[in-house]
């Protein structure tokens, strides 16, 4: 029971936390907000005691939240900044282990080198769910917001690799840069194929599961939960990259979609359900991270006698050393690698790329390397006793540090963040995405009128004179509303403001008629008219007319 009674409280306060988050009159982000609220758990007057499982926590918490960040990262976009990405994913994380790593070894010779580069490994992964929450959606540009998503989703993997070669050196005592390389690709590689195996073997078992038994929602969502887990599971099964794995198949699922075979309905509670399930996981991440805070710091004192008998204070001082040294790193690489393609494009006679770097723009990126709890969860596995059973060196203090960076990262991010993006120019990233918009939505309307068309006179040659009237009024009215569309995405302003204001009129008096007609079943079941079987099929398309109109809405906005 007291496992369920935990899980309650948990899922209270990430409820809570949301909600509370945005009633504050100083606004915290979301995580941090959740981070405070899981530190304030964990004080004796509440007394909320969880044991933190890093390998329960991986196998939990992450597959399915780089699952559905797989699903949403737009594919065009990952695979056309791949190079920017890969840069950030894989020689950033390089960068950091090396250069941090000494820069640890250096600042607390107690701290041996192999567990330094440990502890810089660990620290790589960033957060961009942690970012998105402290910016807001929309106030970067496209192209930055998806390089950090896009390396966000492969750094975690990149970095806990590293971290394992790096414990391992420690605990052997040995090193090979060439095995190393070599099983980092194996393993990276390889944990992407099961990703792919096991999301393409999803779309066909859902596929004969349609053909069998037809397309059941609730069968469909349930398997669609267990992608990541299996997908995860399997690879590290292998000893492969899980975390691959669960990112891999995520990003094949809009190609499933396409193949088709299941229903709107479908489609809508499956996108809810993972919506739903990111949110609580996400906030529980954040929550576990803080109720490990009260019993970290408790223990300063005895880390400070590790990192040499120095005052406890000092600590504070090496965890804002090393968050600055993490920025200052980000910030050399992105601007090498700018004038790295600058260069490369000059060379190709590409003059016309060469625009100036702004520097704020890339300050900003460095301050995005946001820690998590992926951090939190790969330095609390580090093992307790190396192969001699002596304790492992210094791990307690790695521990303590390792926490610190994370919420000194997101202390960082969230005061600094909104500052520089302030008066942020984004003129141009709004055209493009309206203009991609508008000739996509005229290619639909212009696809739909066509497609009415041809099936009018397909339908229409069968028909006598009274349902050939019916069909004719029928497809004038779907017509003019395809239309009607088309003219609001028209060049001419006079054209585009008379459509508009017509589609707003429409949505009006459509929602008034929705909220009539709920108003209307509610009455009918009080006065015991309809039962509840009838109340709610008829309330739930209420609710999926209005959602659609309102979505409608603001995808116009």
């Amino acid at each position: 029971m007291e496992i369920v009674f935990t899980v309650l409280i948990l899922l209270l306060a990430v409820a809570v936390s949301g909600v509370v988050a945005r009633l504050m009159p100083l606004k915290l982000p979301l995580p941090l907000f959740q981070i405070a609220l899981g530190a304030v758990l964990a004080l004796p007057l509440f007394g909320l005691r969880i044991s933190f499982d890093p390998e329960l926590f991986l196998l939990l918490f992450i597959p399915p939240l780089l699952f559905t960040d797989g699903w949403r990262m737009p594919k065009r976009e990952f695979f056309r900044l791949a190079r920017p990405i890969l840069a950030l994913a894989l020689g950033l994380v390089l960068f950091t282990v090396v250069g941090v790593g000494y820069f640890i070894h250096w600042m607390i010779p107690v701290i041996s080198l192999p567990s330094a580069f440990a502890l810089a490994a660990v620290l790589s992964p960033t957060d961009a769910v942690a970012v998105s929450s402290i910016i807001g959606k929309g106030r970067l540009p496209t192209s930055m917001q998806h390089v950090l998503e896009g390396e966000a989703l492969m750094n975690d993997a990149s970095g806990l690799v590293a971290f394992k070669f790096a414990i391992a050196a420690v605990i052997t005592g040995s090193f090979s840069l060439l095995d190393a390389s070599l099983s980092f690709v194996l393993i990276s590689v390889g944990g992407i194929a099961v990703g792919l195996i096991v999301a393409w073997g999803f779309g066909l078992i859902r596929r004969k599961i349609i053909e069998w038994a037809g397309d059941e929602p609730g069968i469909q969502v349930v398997l669609l939960l267990l992608i990541p887990f299996t997908a995860y599971i399997f690879a590290e099964h292998f000893g492969l990259s899980g975390i691959l794995g669960a990112v891999a198949a995520g990003m094949l699922m809009p190609y499933i979609e396409t193949a088709g075979g299941e229903s709107a309905a479908t489609r809508m509670q499956g996108r809810s359900i993972m919506t739903m399930l990111e949110f609580v996981f996400n906030g529980m991440s954040f929550l576990l991270l803080g109720l490990q805070l009260p019993g970290i710091v408790s223990l300063a004192h005895v880390d400070a006698k590790m990192a040499g008998n120095v005052p406890v204070w000092h600590l504070f001082v090496y965890i804002l050393a090393i968050t600055v040294a993490l920025i200052v790193l980000r910030f050399f690489w992105v601007w090498i690698n700018l004038r790295m393609r600058r260069f490369a494009s000059a060379l190709r006679g590409q003059s016309g790329r060469n625009r100036k770097f702004d520097l704020r723009l890339i300050s900003i990126t460095a301050l995005s390397g946001v820690r998590g709890a992926i951090t939190l969860a790969g330095v609390m596995s580090i093992p307790l006793l190396l192969k001699e059973h002596t304790p492992f060196p210094a791990r307690d203090l790695l521990i303590f540090l390792a926490t610190g960076v994370i919420v000194c990262s997101l202390l960082f991010g969230s005061f600094l963040l909104p500052w520089m993006l302030k008066d942020l120019q984004l003129d141009a990233e709004v055209k493009r995405r309206r203009t991609e918009e508008m000739n996509a939505r005229m290619r639909l309307s212009e696809a739909a009128v066509r497609s009415i068309e041809t099936a009018q006179e397909r339908i229409g040659a069968s028909l006598d004179e009274t349902d050939l009237a019916l069909l004719t009024e029928v497809s004038g009215s779907l017509l003019a509303t395809y239309r009607m569309r088309m003219n609001a995405e028209s060049d001419s302003e006079e054209t585009q403001r008379a459509a508009n204001r017509f589609k707003q009129f429409e949505r009006e008096l459509r929602l008034e008629a929705i909220r009539a007609e709920r108003l209307e079943v509610h009455y009918l079941r009080t006065e015991q008219r309809i039962n509840d079987e009838t109340f709610l099929m008829l309330i739930n398309q209420i609710d999926m007319a209005e959602t659609w109109l309102l979505g409608s809405l603001n995808a116009s906005d």
